[in-house]
């Protein structure tokens, strides 16, 4: 099947190069600096044609890790390449620091990692920051140069205009996700937009609470800017997808802002659902199988292909590490398992149902369910997710070489269900619109209505969102809304730093900032207890 976003998908593999972007960065949020192009960027904004190949690259940004695929030419320095991806960093850092994933390397970071014993000084807590800010001050300087003023200095045609129009509305959405990242994982930061000049100055704080009001502001504004889900838009910003983030910023606004927002997270939840752009896919492992494009699930997707977009990072990664032991990597579409990602008794008892639940996905032929070493593969269940083959059992486009053909959808409308499931069971939004939602979700999973909830509390939703929602970046989210990433309310093996688990401490739920912006940036204060 061709990529619906072949078109993109070929920008980002000759438009990216042209472009030329090209910052380097010690893994420092270096917010005051200019993008460097391999062209005069005067020469490259001239043109109304090429500001597509400078927003290919913003959507590149969150995918691959440089301007090189799969590797050589790294937009961040300070961690090998492969590991430097976007989704990859986000994973590890949402979901490896949890109950539903440990990795077995011992590669700088990944360790502290697995038992909640991070510094400001961890390569992967480096890698996201830097990764968040990088996608920031891209975002900023494509804002400047497609503000009104400049393309009315420039003389574009009104036609032209309009165009790039729509193309910075994409740029603000993807600068607002990115800030969401931030809010989420690292609290009070350095704060810079299109507004402020490029010169020699240090970026203001931020505090948590006035950020939340900021993404606020934008994402509501972004309602009005963005086009409305259309095929033609699959793997680009839209209207739903800014909803759809407001709605997640509002599901967690008492951790951001001190003060909860469950009403508002039901209204934009369902303003999602009510748009009628999405449905829920028909078979959950639809969802991470090499044709997973064009997904009616999916509202806000970034997209791979294993010829044109080739990366060690993303669904590459998360196929590849999770292959190993007795499994037939073949059986994935790929040439070869890593040996890497498993999961814990914890999470796999998650699943009461065991194997009536179609969303149970792991892999236990030579596996023990228990964890006694992180570094031995057969520790852990196996949780092979994602498979880089069709829905018809074909291997991806280039399985031979091991890179993936699976898109990964970041937001998709089961979540959506569950948002508003959640707002619902804490007494914000409708109950029996809730309970429908929810068992919409569970008849995916069992195949049918006989497993549906007749009521439900918040900690269902807790649950079904562990079940369905693994292993794409929410868990870590999740746990510290429920009170329960920390202290000894929950307990998993490594939290704590000790096999069976124990307490761990409270300021673990904010990562810290990089010793390194610290020293850079004066304005900054290092988030507690680090």
């Amino acid at each position: 099947m061709m990529k619906n976003m072949k078109t993109i998908k070929n920008i980002l593999k000759f438009g990216v190069l042209a472009a030329g972007v090209a910052i380097a960065t010690s893994c420092e949020s270096r917010l005051d600096l200019e993008p460097k192009y391999g062209f005069n960027s005067e020469v490259i904004y001239s043109n109304p044609d090429n500001y597509i190949n400078v927003l290919a690259k913003l959507y590149s940004g969150l995918g691959l890790s440089g301007i090189q695929g799969p590797a050589g030419n790294a937009d961040i320095q300070g961690i090998d390449e492969g590991f430097s991806s976007y989704i990859r960093v986000l994973y590890n850092l949402q979901e490896v620091s949890t109950d539903v994933a440990v990795c077995g390397w011992n590669d700088p970071g990944i360790p502290e990692l697995n038992r909640q014993q991070w510094s400001p000084d961890n390569s992967f807590v480096k890698a996201m920051y830097a990764r968040i800010f990088y996608q920031i001050t891209l975002a900023n300087e494509f804002m400047r140069e497609s503000s009104n003023e400049s393309m009315a200095d420039r003389g574009f045609s009104e036609a032209d205009q309009a165009r790039i129009r729509q193309y910075r509305a994409e740029a603000r959405f993807l600068r607002a996700l990115s800030y969401y990242h931030a809010i989420d994982m690292f609290g009070n930061v350095p704060h810079i937009t299109e507004e402020d000049k490029i010169g020699a100055f240090v970026p203001e704080r931020i505090t948590r609470a006035n950020l939340f009001t900021y993404l606020e502001n934008e994402l509501k504004a972004l309602e009005g800017e963005l086009a409305s889900y259309s095929a033609d838009l699959y793997g680009r910003a839209n209207k739903e997808a800014a909803q759809f983030l407001l709605a997640k910023l509002y599901l967690n606004a008492e951790v951001y802002s001190g003060s909860e927002r469950y009403a508002d997270c039901a209204e934009y939840a369902q303003r999602v659902i009510n748009s009628g752009a999405f449905a829920m896919e028909t078979a959950y492992q639809h969802l991470f199988l090499a044709d997973n494009e064009y997904s009616p699930e999916a509202i806000f997707s970034v997209t791979f292909d294993g010829t044109r977009t080739q990366t060690y990072g993303a669904t590459t990664f998360l196929t590849h590490a999770a292959v190993g032991g007795t499994m037939v990597p073949a059986d994935f579409g790929i040439s070869g398992g890593w040996y890497g990602l498993r999961t814990t008794r914890p999470f796999v008892e998650h699943f009461p149902d065991s194997m009536l639940d179609g969303r149970y996905l792991f892999y236990r032929d030579g596996q023990n369910l228990d964890i006694a070493s992180l570094g031995v593969f057969s520790d852990g269940y196996g949780l092979p997710k994602f498979k880089n083959v069709t829905s018809n059992g074909d291997p991806g486009s280039n399985a031979s070489g091991g890179f993936v053909d699976i898109d990964f959808h970041m937001f998709r409308l089961a979540d959506a269900y569950l948002m508003y499931s959640e707002a619902a069971a804490r007494g914000a939004a409708d109950q029996s619109t809730g309970l429908s939602y929810l068992n919409a979700v569970r008849e995916r999973a069992y195949g049918n209505s006989s497993y549906n909830f007749s009521s439900y509390t918040a900690e269902d939703v807790l649950q079904e969102r562990a079940r369905e929602l693994y292993w794409e970046g929410t868990r870590r989210t999740d746990l510290i809304r429920y009170g329960k990433f920390t202290g000894g309310d929950y307990l998993w093996p490594f939290k704590g730093g000790v096999l069976e688990g124990s307490s761990s401490a409270d300021f673990l739920n904010l990562f810290p900032l990089p010793t390194s912006d610290l020293v850079l940036n004066p304005n900054l204060v290092q988030n507690p207890g680090y």
